[in-house]
């Protein structure tokens, strides 16, 4: 898939779910909060934002969702970060990354700030 279906660059909702879901499978709720504690309590997503993505990502083939956990509650959906998620969540990490080492070199560049 190529980064152009999904839009480039990603928007933080995205970049945050497959940022959530790169290390395990989840549930809604665990996005939420994994979300909340991946951005220091920075970003929090609400459940219409998640899921209007989820619905996004997951026809975009970003993200898939598996069979419930063990607690056996079929009603609780879980979600996978495919390969192709990964490569898109790779490819924005460069790409943010390049953009700090851009902001770097102009702040240090820059002229001189008064104290």
């Amino acid at each position: 898939m190529g980064r152009e279906a999904i839009g480039s660059p990603l928007s933080n909702a995205v970049t945050y779910i497959l940022l959530a879901l790169a290390e395990r499978d989840l549930h809604g709720y665990g996005i939420m909060q994994e979300t909340l504690r991946l951005s220091g309590g920075d970003y929090k997503i609400g459940p219409g934002t998640l899921y209007d993505n989820l619905k996004s990502i997951i026809a975009q083939g970003l993200v898939s969702e598996v069979e419930a956990d063990a607690s056996g509650d079929e009603r609780r959906r879980m979600y996978r970060l495919t390969s192709d998620g990964a490569a898109v969540l790779e490819s924005e990490l460069d790409r943010l990354a390049q953009v700090v080492k851009a902001g770097r070199r102009r702040l240090a560049a820059g002229p001189a700030r008064e104290a």
